[in-house]
């Protein structure tokens, strides 16, 4: 894996804008300074025409230490009312050509001026992007991501001074060989976060315009949890517009604000990251891990961290049931090396905390490819987390994290 990211006051002013300028400060970001021009856009998802005043900044180009198989952007934004973001990614092959500009998220912080959308239908024959990541159609062949450069183009209200402010970007870009099996690890941490529990199961029904309710919600529910352990919360106001006497209603609000309407569903891996950096003070990518240690690495400096895995019943001893892909918070290790996880898939919250098999668990965690119930070869998420931190993290947190390249 190679990460790669620009936050810095120094990040910013590396790269070639129209229209934008970087402010100072504790956490530097990329605002509108003037206007470079005005765009029309259509909404596919609701069919509104508006115009938008807008400015651009591209990135230097980015050549990876891993030349690539996939590519998956991540972004931190404030998006006020009246704004939005569009991330975009050009890459660079391993013979020399290049990809056409990919659109890898059309977004906003709230859902009253643009719907929040990833882009289908992209592809130039050799790579494609699937909802949240770039990938090249047939690794086989050799043909390899060598570079990129990503661009945000900041959408404004005409003839108004608001502006977004995107504190973060970066992407993760990764070559993981297929493999149906990982090698086992060796237990090295046995410590336990204290992270929120929260189930999806029990919103079953609720809110179905968004991916048909709560029994869908495994990856905003996960992020919520991961939000109040580092002690952010919606505010009273931020909840109102969800029905009184509902349990949880910060788990409802995490669904509306990850939703994506073109994917329908909450479970856009950077959607879900750009929503709890909308958090004060906090950041979020999307990266891939290398093994069960590495996670270690993360729980012993006191980070908990959002897992992607696909599973048959039977392959996870204790589940109780199997899907195509699931999300949850993995917050520790026992004496002999199990993950303990904060499991949405529950009856309740007093059942979210799990204890499963190191070895079961890891391997559903970090293989590539997997066989489903009838036999046939499904893709699996090769390591693939969400990982959100204060802002100012502690110097332990920080050495860790610039250790994974995310600093």
């Amino acid at each position: 894996m190679d990460n790669s990211s620009w936050h810095t006051y120094t990040d910013w002013r590396a790269g070639s804008g129209a229209g934008t300028r970087v402010v100072a400060g504790r956490r530097p970001g990329l605002v509108i300074g003037h206007a470079e021009g005005r765009t029309d856009y259509t909404d596919p998802h609701t069919g509104t025409t508006a115009t938008w005043e807008y400015a651009t900044w591209t990135s230097p180009v980015h050549r990876s230490t891993v030349p690539a198989t996939e590519v998956i952007a991540s972004w931190n934004a404030d998006t006020p009312a009246g704004t939005w973001i569009q991330i975009e990614l050009q890459g660079g092959y391993s013979d020399g050509t290049s990809t056409p500009w990919y659109v890898m998220g059309r977004w906003a912080a709230g859902d009253g001026d643009i719907r929040r959308t990833s882009v289908d239908g992209q592809t130039d024959g050799r790579s494609s992007v699937w909802t949240d990541t770039f990938s090249v159609d047939d690794p086989a062949s050799g043909l390899r991501l060598a570079s990129y450069r990503l661009r945000l183009t900041l959408h404004r209200t005409p003839g108004t001074r608001l502006t977004p402010t995107v504190r973060r970007l970066g992407a993760m870009a990764s070559d993981i060989p297929d493999r149906f099996t990982v090698p086992a690890s060796t237990p090295g941490l046995a410590r336990e976060l204290l992270v929120p529990r929260y189930s999806q199961n029990i919103h079953a029904g609720e809110y179905p315009e968004y991916d048909n309710g709560g029994e869908a919600w495994c990856s905003p529910t996960s992020s919520q949890m991961i939000i109040e352990y580092w002690g952010r919360r919606p505010t009273a106001e931020d909840l109102a517009w969800v029905k009184p006497g509902l349990a949880d209603p910060q788990v409802c609000h995490a669904a509306r604000f990850t939703y994506d309407y073109q994917y329908e569903g909450c479970g856009n891996w950077p959607f879900n990251a750009a929503y709890a950096a909308t958090y004060d003070e906090m950041s979020a990518v999307v990266t891939r891990l290398n093994s069960l240690t590495d996670l270690e690495t993360l729980i012993r400096a006191g980070i908990p961290v959002i897992t992607s895995q696909s599973f048959l019943k039977e392959e996870l001893t204790g589940a109780g049931y199997g899907t195509s892909g699931h999300l949850m918070t993995v917050i520790g290790f026992t004496a002999d090396g199990d993950v303990i996880a904060n499991d949405p898939a529950s009856p309740s919250n007093e059942a979210v905390r799990r204890v499963y098999k190191r070895r079961e668990w890891e391997n559903i965690w970090l293989r590539t490819k997997r066989y489903d119930a009838n036999g046939k070869v499904r893709s699996g998420t090769g390591g693939v987390c969400y990982l959100y931190w204060p802002a100012r993290p502690t110097p332990v947190q920080r050495r860790v994290l610039k250790s994974f390249g995310l600093l």
